[in-house]
């Protein structure tokens, strides 16, 4: 690759580009977060789906964590030019050097970014409104949602890289649900009669146990 990890758009040259949506969300920020992204090939037909649940991350951390996976699918399937189309406008302007990358949790993976990407015959990257994301928005959910132990409807297919959580324990993410104690059974209603003299109840068959509270009903 030339010294410009950007390469220049050229109009004329469309064929063998791929190109990637990627999206990465955070419920907190820190919070449960996950990414996912959509792979095209050249020719328009879905390549991949990629998606992962990442334990308690902050959103910047999934969007390059969707970032460097889209890269290192484009490595390993020999995609040498790809177009990746992002909704965070910091990490496109970050990866164009239009920002500085201050945060020590975010540099390493910007410099883990830019490695796989000069690796790429040729890479562009351009931000969108988060409506032209919105399958890789729904891929990001639904690796939350099962990170989280949540049941999400499934879209049409089975994706073709599921979700996985990250190695590390993160912890009681949700409150359990408190547990409600079903009411005790109450005994079979059991019916005696007696005669009362001089106060006091006299069964004509039968005993009741000492302590039982008795309801006298007159008739």
């Amino acid at each position: 690759m030339t010294g410009n990890l950007f390469a220049p758009p050229d109009s004329s040259a469309h064929e063998g580009w791929f190109t990637a949506h990627c999206d990465g969300g955070s419920r907190g920020n820190p919070g449960p977060s996950g990414y996912g992204a959509v792979v095209e090939d050249p020719q328009g037909r879905v390549a991949a789906r990629l998606s992962r649940f990442l334990g308690i991350q902050t959103n910047n951390y999934a969007e390059y964590s969707g970032l460097i996976a889209v890269l290192e699918w484009a490595i390993e399937n020999s995609a040498k030019r790809m177009r990746v189309v992002s909704d965070s406008e910091l990490m496109v302007k970050q990866m164009k050097g239009q920002y500085k990358v201050a945060s020590p949790v975010l540099r390493p993976l910007y410099e883990q970014a830019r490695r796989l990407a000069g690796r790429l015959e040729k890479f562009e990257m351009r931000h969108t409104l988060r409506g032209g994301n919105k399958e890789a928005d729904q891929l990001a959910n639904e690796a939350m949602d099962k990170g989280m132990g949540k049941n999400r409807e499934q879209g049409s297919g089975a994706r073709d890289q599921a979700t996985a959580p990250a190695a590390r324990p993160y912890g009681k993410l949700e409150p359990a649900p408190r547990q409600i104690q079903a009411p005790a059974a109450r005994p079979p209603r059991q019916v005696f009669e007696g005669l009362v003299k001089n106060g006091v109840i006299h069964l004509i068959e039968g005993e009741l146990p000492e302590g039982i509270l008795v309801k006298v009903i007159r008739e």
